[in-house]
């Protein structure tokens, strides 16, 4: 009997590793990999003083992440790995951009310890939601969206001063990042409030439903 179970759940197992292998060859899926692997060459082009490149790559990266999730649409390839793969690549990547920018003294470094701290503990709390089966879908909120968007936007007139310094774009830069440093921790308290509620709420019904 005891080795029946474990062949079941080894059985389990196996099926599940090739459902996710599965999942990594879709093309939405390979694209975010794609973003992922754009990462270090990005870091490596702003330490070699080649913000052209650095440009260009990240441009790259913003078109795959559009793609990306047209491509899930059109060819109905929604995955639940690129539900979780998709955000952490994008975080993974802006807040990559943020350590190295501060790093060559573009930003502020309080701008990016808000910025990494909000990120981190975010992908902690989800983590740890997710492996106690607590919570398995974290959709983002209208705040976070805003979040993103204002460092994306930041991030590429950091790259554009940097290629065409003659452009005048500090002071929009300068606005940009202390709005950054208030949407930021604002945007944790109010996705810290949301997934506390949701937790409650399934708590609640799990109790009504025993």
């Amino acid at each position: 009997m005891l080795s029946e179970v474990q062949e079941a759940a080894s059985a389990k197992i196996q099926l599940s590793t090739l459902n996710v292998f599965a999942q990594f060859r879709t093309a939405p899926n390979l694209l975010t990999l794609l973003r992922l692997f754009l990462v270090p060459f990005l870091v490596i082009e702003i330490f070699d003083g080649n913000w052209s490149g650095a440009f260009v790559l990240f441009v790259a990266a913003g078109i795959s992440d559009g793609l990306d999730g047209m491509l899930a649409r059109k060819l109905a390839q929604r995955t639940t790995l690129g539900q979780y793969l998709d955000p952490i690549a994008d975080k993974l990547l802006l807040s990559t951009l943020f350590l190295v920018v501060t790093h060559e003294g573009l930003v502020p470094r309080y701008v990016t310890v808000l910025v990494f701290s909000r990120d981190l503990g975010i992908l902690l709390v989800c983590t740890l939601l997710y492996v106690t089966n607590t919570l398995r879908d974290f959709p983002p909120s209208m705040l976070g969206k805003v979040n993103t968007a204002v460092q994306i936007v930041t991030v590429i007139l950091i790259l554009v001063q940097q290629v065409w310094m003659w452009l005048p774009f500090q002071i929009p830069i300068d606005l940009l990042l202390r709005a950054i440093s208030i949407i930021a921790p604002c945007s944790a308290v109010q996705y810290a409030w949301v997934v506390a509620r949701r937790v409650q709420e399934r708590a609640a019904a799990n109790g009504a439903a025993s």
